[in-house]
């Protein structure tokens, strides 16, 4: 019997597993939002969860810990910096699982994986920008733009002689056939 086991298999080994469940919790953390099977995105979810818990705490020794599964030191950085600090007022909950319908190669259930806050950090990131692109049109004036001259071709100074080119070694697949050679 399988009592008090909960995690998902998903037909592989136990290490190919991990290393599966962290690269996508990697590339969740880089992209805000992954499109992947729908097994895959229920077991990346507690795993997800449990690094946002460990951000929060925002200890060496979580952010060790962290590192100890995920193995990426950028996406640990940007975990404990960006995604953990905008999740303080959340006690859970932080990932929410779209479902996409059916792929067409096999049928698979799809989804999208995300955090609960990126539409929110997304609206912030296009206010700043369109602030940027106002405020850098008022203050920024057109210079006019000089044509750079090209550089001067360096001159040869002699010729090169040219050396006999010798037939090309043909290797086992390259051989001519018997018949051709007589």
């Amino acid at each position: 019997m399988r009592h008090q086991k909960k995690a998902l298999k998903l037909g592989r080994t136990a290490e190919h597993r991990k290393a599966l469940l962290a690269n996508q919790v990697c590339a969740l953390i880089e992209h805000q939002r992954i499109k992947t099977t729908l097994a895959k995105a229920k077991a990346v979810r507690p795993l997800a969860e449990k690094m946002v818990t460990l951000g929060k705490k925002g200890s060496i020794h979580a952010r060790r810990n962290a590192l100890a599964t995920l193995r990426h030191k950028t996406a640990v950085k940007k975990l404990f910096d960006q995604i953990a600090p905008r999740s303080t007022d959340r006690n859970g909950g932080y990932t929410r699982i779209v479902r996409l319908g059916q792929r067409k190669s096999d049928s698979a259930p799809m989804a999208f994986i995300e955090w609960v806050d990126a539409a929110q950090v997304a609206e912030e990131k296009a206010a700043e920008e369109k602030a940027a692109e106002e405020k850098g049109a008022k203050t920024k004036k057109e210079k006019p733009v000089q044509a750079k001259e090209p550089a001067p071709e360096p001159k040869e100074s002699a010729p090169m002689p040219a050396e006999e080119s010798k037939p090309k070694r043909r290797g086992w697949l390259g051989r001519k056939p018997r018949d051709a050679e007589k």
